[in-house]
């Protein structure tokens, strides 16, 4: 996948589904600006060869994201992006991303694992929350609903059925908890 956009990394460990966390890396990559209008996505066949992952699950994230409305399958030539997630003027929040990369980078310093830094990060936005009085973002399609208010949610329900730990998980910039119920 040498040269592409996004280069998805698959956790096996994370209880979440390979596909699930395909669309959730695409969201985050279109959200960012990392992936833009017109980008074409790695092809099944890189993704397989990249991540060891059967290529129906990519096909399988592929297809969910375009049901959301975010990509355009065109056979014969590859995935391509058809909607971006970035916010306006998300450019200008560049300083906030060199600061939070320097802060992961001590943070990785001081020995703490990926999923030690996304509780912590989870545990922030938790608090900030809920001093505010709730989420202030609108996160489009992983909300649950496209702009036509048509449910975009089923790879997130899929999760939840498919999640045996009470854990955390990142899905993009604004963190959800998914939790089983035993």
């Amino acid at each position: 996948m040498e040269g592409d956009v996004v280069a998805y990394r698959i956790d096996r460990g994370s209880g979440v589904p390979a596909y699930v966390q395909i669309v959730e890396q695409a969201e985050r990559a279109l959200r960012m600006g990392t992936l833009k209008v017109g980008d074409k996505l790695p092809t099944a066949k890189e993704v397989v060869a990249a991540t060891a992952v059967n290529p129906n699950t990519v096909l399988r994230a592929h297809r969910d994201m375009e049901r959301a409305g975010l990509v355009e399958l065109r056979r014969g030539l590859g995935t391509f992006v058809t909607r971006s997630l970035a916010r306006p003027g998300a450019e200008a929040d560049s300083p906030l991303r060199a600061e939070l990369a320097d802060w992961t980078g001590r943070a990785r310093a001081a020995g703490l694992e990926r999923a030690d830094i996304l509780a912590l990060v989870t545990a922030a936005l938790d608090a900030h929350d809920h001093d505010t009085g709730g989420d202030t973002g609108g996160d489009g399609p992983t909300d649950g609903h496209d702009a036509a208010g048509d449910d975009t949610t089923d790879h997130h329900a899929a999760a939840e059925a498919d999640t045996r730990r009470l854990t955390p998980r990142a899905t993009g910039i604004r963190t959800t908890r998914t939790y089983d119920r035993a």
